[in-house]
């Protein structure tokens, strides 16, 4: 039985979602679309060949960024709002961890972003797609298919 009080409770909770998520950068547009805006910054070279969210290694001149949050695999276009230059990136990895950054691009990225210079860029971020399953995990499913098959 549904008592009033869980009714306005239910209703409160309700509200306050609606009303944060305009507030919400991935739900709000900015210059002309949707996605979220903000700052970007670029990988520096020590980084290089380091492991990634992903489990990955770090390839600076590969197409790929890091988002706090967006799933690792999401492919995104990334604008540069300075220049109007854009880049598909690969998510593979968390961060950034600067504050008031909202991703991390690698070299290759910010070559083609035209940002290696300043080292930042105001950008939008739109997904294009979702993870991409990896080869790890195919590899893992194969594996359990085949251990499944010898019982």
């Amino acid at each position: 039985m549904v008592t009033g009080a869980s009714r306005s409770l239910r209703a409160a909770v309700l509200a306050a979602i609606a009303l944060a998520l305009p507030g919400c950068s991935l739900f709000r547009g900015e210059s002309g679309g949707p996605g979220q805006v903000g700052t970007a910054s670029w990988y520096g070279p020590g980084l290089h060949g380091g492991r990634t969210a992903s489990g990955e290694r770090f390839d600076r001149n590969q197409l790929t960024a890091a988002h706090p949050s967006l799933p690792l695999g999401t492919r995104a276009r990334v604008t540069n709002l300075e220049n109007g230059r854009s880049v598909v990136v690969r998510i593979n990895d968390r961060g950034p961890t600067a504050r008031g950054r909202v991703l991390d691009v690698s070299y290759a990225a910010a070559r083609e972003l035209g940002m290696l210079r300043r080292g930042t860029a105001r950008v939008r971020i739109e997904v294009l797609d979702g993870p991409a399953p990896s080869a790890r995990t195919g590899r893992a499913r194969l594996r359990g298919r085949a251990r499944s098959a010898d019982r």
